[in-house]
């Protein structure tokens, strides 16, 4: 496990001229754009926020959860060399881009510093739930990855599936605009969204802002069903992978 997480690591930015900048850059390309058109365009409102720093601290998480679990669904297919060849517990696929990709998620974590001390965001006690919303992310990259590979082994769609749900994903979860936007009387249902829980949860624990336990805890909930039942059927479906790849 540690040596193929350390491989994934390695060959993520090869034979690139800019290396480990592109986990800057990426994400400070997309910040950008995206404040010009939903600030300047179409003028969404942020509660008082800047929308640079109200974008940039809910890009980043994001950058993490959409290749984490793009990388994720098709790690089965793409390690299918390996498979008959040795044995090995094969849940570890799916999890090292989990693992492999909090290199960049630290990298560009340095943009969330720059960005909150140019506007002087004071630290609070909220950042102690720093730790607990990385591995809400974490879990719910793992999970959405050991149900989507393992589906991947049979159905390939998903690689194509993948670009267009990621997207869709995007705009269900309020990185563009604030939580506060969508209706009462369909937070319940929103709330259910694990997305929601990283995203709030990062806003309020970086910027300072009351912590949102509305969105936080039902997402909790919802990453921690994805979690134990993409384990379960990863682990059911392992004994035919061989055999279908």
């Amino acid at each position: 496990f540690y040596f193929l997480v350390w491989r994934n690591i390695k060959v993520l930015y090869a034979q690139t001229i800019l290396g480990f900048t592109w986990a800057i850059l990426q994400p400070l390309i997309q910040i950008i754009i995206f404040t010009v058109i939903f600030s300047k365009v179409a003028k969404i409102s942020t509660e008082g926020i800047p929308y640079f720093l109200f974008s940039t601290v809910a890009i980043i998480p994001w950058t993490y959860i959409s290749q984490s679990m793009t990388e994720s669904s098709q790690s089965l297919v793409a390690g299918q060399n390996m498979l008959g060849k040795v044995y090995f517990p094969r849940l570890i696929f799916p999890l090292i881009a989990v693992l492999s990709n909090l290199v960049s998620f630290g990298i560009s974590m340095f943009i969330v510093l720059g960005v909150t001390i140019y506007y002087r965001v004071v630290p609070t006690w909220n950042l102690l739930l720093f730790p607990v919303l990385v591995l809400i992310m974490m879990s719910l990259a793992a999970g959405v990855g050991m149900w989507l590979s393992a589906m991947a082994i049979r159905f390939r769609d998903v690689k194509f599936a993948m670009p267009f749900a990621v997207r869709m994903a995007m705009y269900t979860a309020p990185i563009v605009y604030s939580a506060s936007n969508i209706p009462d009387k369909y937070r319940i249902i929103y709330s259910l969204n694990p997305i929601v829980a990283v995203i709030e949860g990062y806003r309020a624990c970086l910027l300072g802002t009351p912590i949102p336990w509305l969105f936080i805890w039902p997402g909790t909930i919802t990453t921690a069903i994805l979690l134990i039942s993409g384990a379960l059927y990863f682990k059911r479906m392992e004994r035919v992978f061989v055999d279908v790849i």
